[in-house]
């Protein structure tokens, strides 16, 4: 292992493992490496807050110096907690939480593991319907005060775990991918027959009449399956409306989505995918951004 490795190894032993992205890296251990080179400062983790900066300061030999602005303000640890009657089981949440802290499945109500969510925030823009909050559960505490080593390595253990599945995930996919293409390899065509018909073949029904059952019968289906579709269109522009008068409310109070300004390029690759797939959806309004409204259905 070389020397700036070793060093990143026990910089990132000092990490709060919230896996925040507010230091401007992906995570901790990309954080502690930067540091480890010379590239970033030891002062950009919130989460850390300034005992968190003593501590790096300490181990670096280097003066203590306040917590960058720019990264965040140190400030009492939050949880994410899930408004279930705005939920739409969009999944988007699942996906941008870093320690697997978020459980549910498509169409269904998610909801927070409390015990293993470290306050990162991530899962806040991503929401097209803005049902998260992120509410402070530590009272006074902040920083280290707020959060304790056991619980910074069970992150790190979550986030490792949280970090093969995605690998496994994308490793099955491709091996599907590759599977499927060879099953639909193309096939020379046969050569067309210029055979007259034969009292054998004179009875046999043609191809427009043996496929034209199939697709009477498959009509219902059609229908059925465009029924479906829209009802849960007409969901999802309901929960659409409820949030839009939700977020309305809160700015009347002067209140608004948490974590939505000067966020990463992670962060803000999150919240471009969301905005992709509202549109698939034909949907309206910017996940996260402020001062952009759902349209009415």
């Amino acid at each position: 292992m070389s020397e700036v490795s070793a060093l990143a190894q026990r910089i990132d032993a000092l990490l709060p493992q919230t896996q925040c992205t507010k230091c401007g890296y992906a995570g901790c251990r990309p954080y502690a490496d930067a540091i480890a080179s010379g590239q970033a400062s030891y002062n950009q983790c919130p989460p850390g807050g300034a005992e968190g900066v003593a501590r790096l300061a300490t181990l670096l030999g280097r003066p203590v110096i306040p917590l960058n602005p720019e990264n965040g303000v140190e400030r009492p640890r939050p949880r994410a907690v899930i408004d279930e009657s705005l939920c739409i089981g969009c999944t988007l949440c699942l996906q941008a939480c870093p320690v697997d802290a978020i459980v549910g499945a498509a169409k269904l109500m998610h909801t927070v593991i409390e015990d293993r969510c470290t306050g990162c925030d991530l899962c806040v823009p991503p929401c097209p319907v803005d049902c998260i909050e992120m509410v402070p559960v530590t009272g006074e505490h902040t920083g280290w005060d707020a959060w304790s080593q056991t619980q910074a390595d069970e992150a790190r253990v979550h986030f490792e775990g949280h970090q093969a599945r995605l690998a496994k995930d994308k490793a099955e996919r491709e091996a599907r991918l590759a599977a499927r293409a060879a099953r639909v390899a193309p096939v020379a065509p046969a050569a067309p027959s210029a055979a007259p018909a034969t009292e054998a073949t004179a009875g046999e029904p043609t191809a427009t009449q043996g496929e034209a059952a199939p697709a009477s019968a498959a009509a219902p289906a059609a229908d059925e399956a465009a029924a479906a579709a829209a009802r849960k269109q007409a969901i999802i522009q309901a929960a659409l409306e409820r949030a839009r008068q939700k977020k309305a409310a809160l700015a009347a109070q002067g209140l608004g989505p948490k974590n939505t300004e000067n966020v990463s390029a992670e962060v803000q690759a999150q919240i471009d995918e969301a905005e992709a797939r509202r549109k698939r959806l034909n949907l309206s309004g910017t996940p996260g951004k402020p001062g952009t409204e759902p349209e009415k259905p």
